[in-house]
């Protein structure tokens, strides 16, 4: 998940790729870093579906999460000397806010085709992109993108499992909003990029019990470990530095227009790697939360 950086937030971690990384992203256009990174997110969610076939979705989430938190904070050690007890809360808020938002999310994942939970799920940056615009405008986004969320509904057909997947997808559209907004607060209040590892850290020691629990003995299993770990490369730490590349070299608001299109690449993921095959009334669902989501930001300001 990217929500740091769909709002801004992003600014003050002020985390610098590696000079390899940024020799080889210089040869690629800002866009084309942007696409890569929305498609080794969704690539990284579909090697975890894939994943839930010999783990539940909690253990999966374990595995993203730790693997993250080890390669950040080997990166970026957590300074918390000097804080005080409200800016800890605050770090600690956006560390549950992250950990919540992933574990809602793959339980999402494991009742939904994955574009149906991202279209879903993406209603909490919207929420907060059209709330930090405050134009008329606005009213014509927030519509267009609750009618997709009404159309991606199963409306008399739906199992109680469907219902339980999109109870999940919007409950980790909550968590990505307040991500949002927790991620701004803790950027300005940790130096570096010390309160994402914090969070990170936070949000491992919330998810380690119910993770190892639900996982058992197949977590010992290397094949599974390795797995996890690229499930954690693929979804966080290979995007993330793909997406602050292109900041570097892009408009913020092009690059919010551009993240926009990930629950439409997301149906595409779900086709070529899962084998999902969407109806026209979803795919029409999907467009409306894209199209929502571009209005959105193409007004923020």
């Amino acid at each position: 998940m990217t929500a740091e950086i769909l709002s801004g937030a992003a600014e003050p971690y002020r985390i610098r790729p590696g000079k390899a990384l940024r020799a080889a992203s210089d040869a690629v256009p800002p866009s084309g870093l942007v696409l890569l990174a929305i498609l080794s997110v969704q690539v990284g969610a579909g090697l975890a579906k894939h994943l839930f076939a010999q783990l539940p979705p909690s253990a999966v989430v374990f595995l993203r999460i730790a693997t993250g938190a080890v390669i950040l904070v080997a990166v970026a050690r957590p300074k918390v000397r000097g804080l005080t007890r409200r800016d800890l809360a605050v770090g600690i808020g956006f560390g549950l806010s992250l950990g919540l938002m992933n574990w809602s999310f793959y339980e999402a994942l494991a009742r939904l085709p994955i574009g149906i939970a991202v279209a879903i799920e993406f209603i909490g940056p919207l929420t907060v992109a059209v709330a930090a615009s405050h134009r008329r405008l606005d009213l014509v986004w927030v519509v267009l993108a609750a009618t997709g969320v009404t159309l991606l509904a199963p409306w008399g057909q739906g199992g109680a499992a469907v219902w339980a997947g999109i109870g999940f997808a919007a409950f980790a559209g909550v968590c990505w909003a307040a991500y949002i907004l927790l991620a701004s607060a803790t950027g300005a209040r940790f130096p570096g990029a010390s309160g994402l590892s914090f969070a990170m850290i936070v949000a491992t020691i919330l998810i380690t019990p119910v993770g190892i629990v639900s996982g058992g003995a197949a977590l010992l299993q290397p094949e599974i470990l390795l797995l996890g770990a690229g499930v954690g490369l693929l979804s966080s730490v290979i995007p993330y530095s793909l997406e602050l590349e292109a900041l570097r070299r892009m408009p913020k608001r092009v690059f919010g227009v551009l993240m926009s299109l990930e629950p439409g690449v997301a149906a595409l993921v779900g086709f070529f790697v899962l084998g999902e095959v969407l109806r026209v009334r979803e795919w029409a669902a999907i467009g409306c939360v894209v199209i929502a989501s571009i209005g959105a930001t193409r007004s923020e300001g």
